[in-house]
This record gives C-alpha cells, structure tokens and sequence, in this order.
C-alpha cells in the first residue's frame, strides 16, 4: 500500500468521528460511532487475561473494523434496523473493501467473514462486547435520554450474545444491576 493509499483509507474512517450514534455520554453529547469503537476494542485488549486462549489480536482487531461500513450509511440503532439497512451496509462496504490494497482487502474480508459466520470464539466475543458496550453506555447516559423500550431492552439485551462464557455472563449479569440501580434511584419504572 502506498502512502496515498493510506491516507485514503483514514479519510474514509475519520467518517466515523462525525457519525452519531443513538445514545448520549454521561454529559448528554450524542455519543461517535468511532467512540463506541474505540471502547468496545479497549474492552477487549483488558479481557486478555480472562480470555488467554483466544487470539485476543483478532479480537481487538474486528472491534476496530466492526462499525466501518457504518461510514458509507451512518448509524442506524439495531432496534430499527431493516434486513435492506444490512444489505445496503454490507453491500457499500464490501465494494470498499475490495478496492482495497489486495493485502489489506484480503485481511479485512476474511475478518469481516468470520465475524458475519459467528462460528470462532473470537467471533462472538467482539459481537458480545459490541452488544455489551451500547448497554454500558446507556447506563452512563441520563435516563430521561433514553426511549421508552429501552428500559426494557437494557434489561435484556445481550444475555443471548455472552450465553458462550460464564465470565461474561455474570458481567451482564453486573451490568443488569447497574441498569435497575439507575432506574430504580431516578425514578422510573420499567
């Protein structure tokens, strides 16, 4: 890859610095797609040591990527979005893909392929901690921002996605007694 190249590939991906999200922060700014990357790639480079047998790289790695597609199309919550949504992303960002350095191309299709299979370890550890970052942050976002469905939906969503590991099952379990904790101590029931 030259160098122009390069730079072509981060003007694309500082899309997502501009490219809101649902949720708030803690301070009401309507949260980045490339902040819930960033945090949900940290989550994982801290779990290397509960997870030593997985290649924890591979992990961090499609959390990186996980959201890029979302610079050709923008955010669109998980509750609202169409199978046409998906296949217009995935349709965009393959296209981008493939135009691609061939190494670079080659690495990415191959991750974005075994993240889309869910079949690997490291697969569904970045899908659980995609799901749990967006439920750790609503927690951290002011109630009165949330939807009404999503007093719910912070109760459930993502207990499917860690059913794979213990370790993570009782983080949701953790991040479950955050959400009651916080609608319970501002007043709204679910």
């Amino acid at each position: 890859m030259n160098t122009r190249e390069y730079l072509e590939i981060l003007h694309v991906a500082e899309r997502l610095k501009d490219t809101p999200r649902h949720c708030t922060t803690s301070k009401r700014r309507p949260e980045s797609v490339a902040e819930h990357s960033w945090r949900v790639s940290l989550m994982a480079f801290l779990l290397n040591h509960e997870f030593p047998e997985l290649d924890m790289n591979k992990v961090v790695n499609m959390c990186l990527i996980h959201d890029l597609g979302e610079c050709f199309t923008g955010d669109i919550p998980s509750f609202r979005k169409t199978e046409q949504d998906r296949a217009t992303e995935d349709s965009l960002l393959s296209q981008w893909v493939a135009d691609l350095p061939p190494e670079l191309s080659e690495e990415l299709a191959s991750l974005y392929a075994e993240m889309d299979a869910q079949e690997t370890a490291e697969a569904r550890l970045y899908k659980a901690l995609d799901k749990l970052e967006a439920v750790i942050q609503h927690n951290e976002s002011p109630l009165d921002t949330w939807e009404e469905h999503e007093y719910t939906l912070n109760q459930t969503y993502a207990f499917d996605a860690v059913s794979f590991s213990a370790w993570l099952t009782d983080l949701r379990k953790e991040i479950l007694r955050d959400t009651l904790t916080k609608i319970e101590a501002e007043g709204k029931s679910s």
